[in-house]
């Protein structure tokens, strides 16, 4: 999906042979997951509006802006997908930095065919025959956005704040999924996984930590794990 006007009217313009990036500039882009979602019927919510922050997530999204603040993150940008629970998580930070909420839909949840269904353990939407052909490859994967698309628009748009961004720090709100292929696209691991086994919480901080143009490493936080315990373990994706 292209960036937003947003997203793209502040976005640097070909650069002066003159001007070309210090290969020595450190710059870190943080891919920051939003804060729990109130979803009492425990739908998978995936791209539908009006899914907002929950109390606790409000309270994550304000742990997470505490601890950048606190951190000395030089933060030189906000961006966030176009969905609420983004935007609402972005807010809490750009407003402790002094900064505005950009919008970029690359950072937008993965497209997923099960959207808005329950998906649960025993829950009839994954047990009606009709939806078994949807699940017949968990490489691409069959039942939604493949993982590399995912993965090719998350790093395009990092790659882009890290641009905007050079010598500082980018923060660039997304969902579970999309963050978890960015990782394990920049590390070179298989896409196929266990989502039980993802490393990215609610709330937490992928950081991709550049040299110039070349990714040096990827550190992992988590600002608001105090939280975590009794949060809705349902992911949008």
């Amino acid at each position: 999906m292209a960036s937003s006007s947003s997203s793209s009217a502040s976005s640097p313009g070909p650069r002066d042979p003159a001007r070309l990036p210090d290969p020595s500039v450190r710059t870190v882009v943080h891919l920051l997951r939003h804060g729990e979602v109130h979803n009492p019927e425990g739908v998978l919510y995936g791209r539908l509006p009006g899914y907002h922050l929950s109390e606790r997530g409000r309270a994550m999204a304000q742990r997470v802006a505490e601890h950048l603040v606190d951190a000395g993150h030089d933060i030189a940008l906000v961006v966030a997908s176009p969905l609420e629970r983004a935007q609402e998580t972005a807010r809490a930070s750009a407003d402790a930095l002094g900064l505005e909420v950009g919008v970029d839909e690359r950072l937008v949840e993965a497209g997923n065919q099960f959207q808005g269904l329950t998906v649960g353990v025993g829950d009839g939407a994954l047990r009606r025959p009709e939806h078994w052909w949807k699940l017949r490859n968990p490489l691409t994967p069959s039942w939604g956005e493949p993982y590399v698309e995912q993965a090719a628009r998350m790093r395009a748009a990092a790659d882009e704040a890290r641009v905007r961004a050079e010598g500082r720090h980018a923060l660039l709100v997304s969902h579970q999924l999309p963050i978890w292929v960015t990782r394990l696209s920049v590390e070179g691991r298989r896409y196929v996984h266990d989502p039980r086994r993802r490393e990215c919480s609610l709330a937490s901080l992928t950081s991709l930590h550049f040299v110039g143009h070349r990714l040096e490493g990827v550190t992992y936080r988590e600002p608001a794990a105090d939280l975590l315990p009794g949060a809705n373990p349902v992911p949008g994706a």
